[in-house]
C-alpha cells in the first residue's frame, strides 16, 4: 500500500534551505509522477532527477519551476540519479534549453551508452532468448513502444564524488541494486539524502536481473548492502523520487532490508523440485495476482524473481542445474 497524494493533488513546493521539489508527471504509469528537486545555488539551480520525456512532463518542468521563481533557462546542471526514463527522460530537453551539464554514474552511462546503439530488431531479439531461457511461454514483454533511450551524461559520476554545486556540499552516495549505477545524493551542510528510487516510503524499488539468467552479478546484494551505506548515514530526512519526503532513511532502510529477506525465505522454501525462473515468479506474492499482470509486469516480476533466485544461490541456499534450458533451480538438499 501506499499513501502517496495523486498527480492532481500535488503542486510545486518551497522545501525550505534552497529546495524546491516540482511534481512531474509519467503519463500511463501508476506511479502518477517523479519529484524532481531544485537546489539553489549563485550559478543557478541544479536538478536532481527531470522527469518523463513527454510533452505533458515538459510542462509541468517548465511552469513549475517559473511558479518556484525560476527558469529551465537558467538550469546550471542536472545529476540523473539513474538511467529510466521517468529520471533520465527530460534531461536531455533540458540540456537544451539551458546549456546545462548532465551527470550521471558511470555505470549508467555505459547503459545508456549500450542502448543507445541498441536497434528495435536486436531489442526484441534479446527479449525474446531471455524469456525462453526463463521457461516463459511465447508472450512480449512491453505494453507499447519501448522508450527512446535518455541523453548520454556530460559527466560521470564515482561513489563519493562531490557535485558542482557552490556554496553547498551534494556527494553522490553510488547505491547500485535498482540499476547498476544508482546514486542518492547527500546534502551534507543540511543532512537531506536524495534518494532516487533507492529508498521509497511506502513501496520498495525494482531489483531485477536482465537477462534472467546471469550468473556474474547479484543485484539483491548490491541493494541490500547499499541500504546499509545510506543507514549509517543515520537520521536523516528522505527526499524521494516519488510518494513523499519522509523523515528518517535508515528506518525505512532497515524496513526494506527485511522485506527482502522474507521474500528470500519464501521462494527458498517454493524450491523443494526443480523450478524455471518464470515458475518461480509465478508461485512468488505480488501486489495482485499473477494472472492480473499485464505482459509487462509479468516480465518485471521475473527479473525480481530471478534476482532472489541468484542471491539465494550466492549465499549456497539453492543451485541451478547444469546444461539444462531452460533454466532451473532447485535447493541445495533436493
Amino acid at each position: 500500500m501506499t499513501s502517496r497524494v495523486p498527480y492532481a493533488g500535488q503542486s510545486p513546493r518551497d522545501l525550505g534551505g534552497g529546495v524546491r521539489s516540482v511534481p512531474v508527471p509519467i503519463p500511463g504509469s501508476p506511479l502518477g509522477y517523479t519529484l524532481v528537486y531544485a537546489i539553489d545555488s549563485p550559478g543557478g539551480p541544479l536538478l536532481v532527477d527531470a522527469g518523463w520525456n513527454h510533452p505533458d512532463a515538459w510542462q509541468a518542468l517548465s511552469a513549475g519551476l517559473s511558479e518556484l521563481g525560476t527558469d529551465v533557462s537558467a538550469v546550471r546542471g542536472v545529476v540523473v540519479t539513474h538511467f529510466h526514463p521517468d529520471h533520465a527522460g527530460l534531461a536531455g530537453r533540458v540540456r537544451e534549453e539551458s546549456g546545462a551539464w548532465i551527470a550521471m554514474h558511470e555505470e549508467d552511462a555505459r547503459l545508456v551508452k549500450l542502448m543507445r546503439g541498441f536497434g528495435e530488431r536486436a531489442h526484441r531479439d534479446f527479449q525474446s532468448e531471455m524469456l525462453r531461457r526463463a521457461g516463459a511461454p511465447s508472450l512480449t514483454l512491453e505494453d507499447g513502444a519501448r522508450p527512446e533511450p535518455p541523453a548520454q551524461p556530460d559527466l560521470e559520476l564515482r561513489d563519493g564524488d562531490l557535485i558542482d554545486l557552490p556554496g553547498r556540499t551534494l556527494r553522490a552516495i553510488h547505491t547500485p541494486g535498482h540499476t547498476p549505477g544508482h546514486v542518492c545524493l547527500f546534502l551534507e551542510d543540511a543532512a537531506r539524502l536524495f534518494t532516487g528510487d533507492h529508498v521509497l516510503p511506502d513501496i520498495t524499488p525494482h531489483i531485477g536481473i536482465y537477462p534472467y539468467d546471469r550468473d556474474d552479478i547479484d543485484p539483491l546484494d548490491d541493494f541490500l548492502t547499499s541500504l546499509d551505506k545510506v543507514a549509517a548515514l543515520g537520521r536523516t530526512e528522505a527526499l524521494p523520487a516519488h510518494e513523499r519526503i519522509f523523515d528518517d532513511t535508515a528506518a525505512r532502510a532497515a524496513e526494506i532490508r527485511a522485506h527482502h529477506e522474507d521474500k528470500l525465505v519464501r521462494l527458498a522454501a517454493l524450491l523443494t523440485e526443480p523450478l524455471t525462473i518464470w515458475e518461480a515468479a509465478a508461485l512468488m506474492r505480488w501486489n495482485r495476482s499473477w494472472e492480473d499482470l499485464s505482459p509487462m509486469l509479468r516480465g518485471m516480476a521475473a527479473g525480481e524473481a530471478a534476482a532472489h533466485l541468484r542471491a539465494l544461490e550466492a549465499r549456497g541456499l539453492i543451485r541451478r542445474l547444469p546444461e539444462v534450458d531452460p533454466v532451473r533451480f532447485v535447493a541445495v538438499d533436493s
